[in-house]
């Protein structure tokens, strides 16, 4: 999920060729809701932005696990290798 504009998410989407779609939340409702929205930090800047972290979801809609702190490159790997 991303707080970009459906525009911005789209020609993100197409440039990376995904095959799927992905979700936008420019009022930041769900990504507050889902504590992935808040203060950090980078180079000492301080700025507001979205915490990379990824739930799985039952089918019955309960959060089963969230991985925090991920690393970009692996994770989907690091989640394959574990279901």
């Amino acid at each position: 999920m991303s707080a970009d504009s459906q525009k911005k998410q789209k020609k993100f989407c197409d440039k990376q060729e995904f095959q799927y779609p992905m979700l936008c939340d420019e009022e930041k409702e769900t990504l507050r809701a889902y504590s992935v929205w808040g203060k950090k930090k980078f180079m000492g800047r301080e700025y507001d932005g979205i915490f990379r972290n990824t739930y799985v979801i039952d089918e019955n809609g309960l959060i089963e696990k969230v991985y925090k702190k991920i690393n970009v490159k692996t994770h989907a790997l690091d989640i394959l290798a574990e279901i």
